[in-house]
């Protein structure tokens, strides 16, 4: 009696976690399944156009339910929007409430790949066998001050005027950050002797890969935006693990670099570079002098470490 009770009370043991195991891999099917469901659905509208949930479930062969549960989650993650179904003089709309129909936002657009790396490529290669590389510096140079003028629009408040160097890294990487460059500050060597911009993410990196002057103009543009001088380091373009600015604390430009952008040694107090790689979780790059064009060399004076 006293086995046959202690093998009764095993049981309710042993049978929820046989249950919590069905459940969970019946759970990644469902996801699965819907997953892939939802990329059929997608997918149907791109190549169609603008569709009604009816059509959709008859040519995914579906139940009109189901595909309506699918559209719901799309428009609530912004992929689709409901729009009024196309009509025309063979089809026209019959009488009572028209059908929805659902076609691509943007965002759903942008889920697709697409050539726009490769667009904007082709488009300076031509602008550099057409016009020669001062050309391309021309366009590197007008991109790059547009970036600093939306960036200077933020930071427009009197407040950052009067910010010390280290508040104005943080904010010039907050706008960074606004335009898609994923920006943070790390301190770089010791206190006061500078701040290290890094950028996580670089929206042109494959076209500036192939076109260095984006960087270097980039690099010029930054150093006008925060009045000071400014090493680059490392780019991401150059295949560095992220784009690293040093920010001098020290140097200010001279009355007829403002606006330029310099990289060249400070008008005024001691020369600096930085002293250590950024503290970030993996390498940024070598903080060593570059001779590559892609990486702004830097100045001479106290070497980094």
């Amino acid at each position: 009696m006293k086995f046959a009770g202690a093998s009764t009370a095993s049981a309710p043991v042993l049978a929820p976690a046989a249950d919590a195991v069905s459940g969970a891999a019946r759970e990644v099917t469902a996801g699965t399944a819907e997953g892939r469901t939802r990329n059929a659905v997608t997918r149907l509208v791109q190549e169609s156009g603008p569709l009604t949930a009816a059509a959709l479930a008859e040519r995914l062969q579906l139940s009109a339910a189901a595909v309506r549960r699918h559209l719901d989650a799309l428009v609530a993650d912004g992929i689709f929007v409901e729009v009024q179904p196309r009509t025309s003089t063979l089809r026209p709309r019959g009488r009572g409430r028209p059908a929805r129909a659902y076609a691509l936002t943007d965002a759903g657009r942008a889920s697709f790949g697409h050539a726009y790396d490769d667009l904007a490529s082709t488009a300076l290669r031509y602008l550099r066998d057409t016009g020669g590389e001062a050309a391309v510096m021309a366009f590197a140079e007008h991109r790059a001050s547009t970036l600093a003028d939306r960036i200077g629009t933020q930071l427009a408040a009197p407040q950052f005027a009067e910010a010390d160097p280290r508040r104005k890294a943080a904010l010039v990487a907050a706008a960074l950050t606004a335009e898609g460059y994923a920006a943070k500050v790390a301190p770089a060597g010791n206190a006061g002797q500078g701040s290290q911009i890094c950028q996580h993410h670089c929206p042109v990196a494959h076209v500036a890969a192939e076109f260095p002057q984006l960087c270097e103009a980039e690099t010029r543009a930054l150093a006008s935006v925060l009045g000071t001088n400014v090493q680059r380091l490392a780019t991401i373009a150059h295949g560095d693990g992220v784009c690293t600015t040093h920010v001098s604390h020290a140097g200010r430009f001279a009355a007829s670099d403002r606006g330029q952008g310099s990289t060249e040694t400070p008008t005024e107090g001691p020369t600096e570079g930085p002293t250590e790689a950024p503290t970030e979780a993996y390498p940024a790059g070598p903080t060593e002098a570059r001779t590559d064009r892609r990486i702004t060399e830097v100045p001479t004076g106290k070497a980094p470490r």
